[in-house]
């Protein structure tokens, strides 16, 4: 087997045992990259030499019994949203090309300290507003499965790179489902961890209350080794958890749901979702309760306001965050010809530097906000947010974990809903509710749609700090399913 076909896990012992270099290791993505990437375009910045002194150094720490973490030379590629000191950070944006932070996230930090790689920085949606990867603005990125496709979004690079096998893993954020949505349409695993869980210091702000950086791997044991590579308590983050990080590897391990209460979410089906997608959710509902789980319908009737709320809260917060891309301090200036003031320069500038989508959301919020307003939008959003609070937890009363299909649809064309926001929103309909309440949720491959032969994904949802449940959950349907299907989902590179 080639080391791009095998797990971040194994190529850790590898590493760890000296069978093989992270230089070695390195090399063999980057040929990967060199080989897919003018197809899946999943990368916005890639400096092969930086790469190589990384594995270099990691090496050199190893050899002189320096002890680091499981994933020490294995590699990763971070969503273009976390700054890095060593490469450019844009937001896939115009107004911050080139740029180049002073400093790491505290994502990156501890990666870079456990010694992972970075491979490079992967294409979103401009400032992660999106669901498709359409709204960058600088290329669109290609599905591995159908290169006619979306990779999901915000984080479709990562979700791409890694389904591609360009990277083992990666990091995306999830505000609105931008982590669970991409990976489910691509075929492999991502984990939004409970807001706070994950420090949000370093990282590009989209939405302040949302944003959850996480983990995207081709199995849940890889998603759950990189989560507990970076998470834990950040006195830089004011939202951080100062508790103890849930044991995910050893629940990702586990896999016994013997005993499990598993809820059905009622609203989550029927009207609005694809044949095949519905087929492959009910299915796996089947398999979780051959597996010893109780199963159970859980009502949730406020999860249908969850969608309007989001994107009142979501861009309200958009609005005072990017306000600080004034063309005054870093980032792109336009006419500053010395004729022009201050706020003529901060207009042209924004109008050239924002994207459509982006230009949206910003006078949405901005709208929402205003005088005369606040309570009856913005206000009642944030009221509908604490109901949806409560409902998750009157269910967690009631049963261990929730379950839905990640997303209505598997992906779906590119272009085919550029010029309607509406039906691009509903691409997150499932996985919102989360992001408002702020627990943790996972998307685990359960299947392909029998109508387009396209990923459908498992979203398993858990208390706040019961991200170990997600992992629990999601590795006894993964260990299941690979039974029965001889192997993962994905089982090798992809011919592209």
């Amino acid at each position: 087997m080639s080391l791009i076909n095998k797990t971040a896990a194994q190529l850790g012992e590898l590493i760890a045992k000296g069978e093989v270099s992270a230089v070695e290791v390195a090399e063999a993505h980057l040929d990967r990259m060199a080989e897919v990437e003018p197809k899946i375009q999943a990368f916005l910045h890639v400096d092969r030499e930086i790469t190589l002194d990384q594995a270099r150094a990691v090496d050199a720490r190893l050899r002189a019994g320096e002890q680091l973490g499981p994933l020490a030379g294995v590699p990763i590629a971070h969503k273009d949203i976390f700054t890095t000191n060593d490469m450019p950070t844009t937001a896939a944006s115009k107004i911050l090309e080139g740029w180049r932070p002073p400093f790491d996230a505290t994502v990156t930090r501890r990666l870079r300290e456990a010694g992972l790689v970075i491979l490079g920085k992967t294409n979103l949606d401009e400032f992660a507003m999106g669901s498709s990867t359409e709204n960058s603005a600088y290329q669109v990125t290609r599905n591995p499965w159908d290169l006619s496709r979306i990779p999901g979004g915000s984080s479709g690079g990562s979700s791409a790179a890694v389904a591609a096998y360009e990277a083992p893993l990666s990091t995306g954020t999830d505000t609105g489902g931008s982590i669970r949505q991409p990976a489910a349409v691509t075929g492999i695993v991502g984990m939004k961890p409970t807001y706070g869980g994950s420090s949000r210091f370093g990282l590009i702000a989209f939405a302040s209350s949302l944003d959850t950086p996480g983990p995207f791997a081709r199995n849940v044991l890889d998603a759950a080794l990189l989560q507990e590579a970076f998470s834990g308590h950040d006195p830089l983050d004011s939202t951080s958890i100062d508790a103890p990080v849930p044991s995910v590897v050893e629940a990702a391990r586990n896999a016994d749901i013997a005993g499990m209460r598993i809820g059905v979410v009622k609203e989550f089906g029927g009207e609005g979702y694809q044949p095949g997608v519905l087929a492959r959710y009910n299915e796996a509902v089947q398999l979780l309760e051959s597996l010893g789980a109780k199963v159970v319908e859980i009502s949730c009737p406020s999860f249908a306001t969850a969608l309007p709320a989001y994107y009142l809260i979501a861009p309200s917060e958009c609005s005072s965050n990017l306000a600080r891309f004034d063309a005054m301090r870093y980032g792109l200036r336009v006419g500053d010809d010395g004729t022009r003031s201050a706020e003529e320069v901060m207009a042209l500038t924004r109008a050239a530097g924002f994207g459509p989508e982006v230009k949206r959301r910003i006078m949405l919020g901005t709208y929402a906000l205003s005088s005369g307003y606040y309570d009856a939008y913005y206000g009642q959003a944030q009221k509908v947010r604490t109901v949806i609070s409560r409902e998750f937890e009157a269910a967690f009363h009631q049963v261990d974990v929730l379950v839905s299909p990640t997303t209505p649809t598997t992906a779906f064309p590119i272009g085919e809903r550029a010029d309607d926001p509406m039906a691009m929103y509903l691409a997150d309909l499932c996985t919102i509710p989360s992001n408002l309440a702020g627990n943790a949720a996972i998307s685990v491959p359960c299947g392909l749609a029998d109508e387009d032969g396209l990923p459908v994904g498992l979203q398993i949802m858990a208390p706040v700090l019961g991200d170990d449940r997600c992992y629990r959950v999601g590795a006894a349907v993964e260990k299941a399913l690979e039974s029965r299907w001889g192997g993962p989902l994905l089982k090798e590179a992809p011919a592209l």
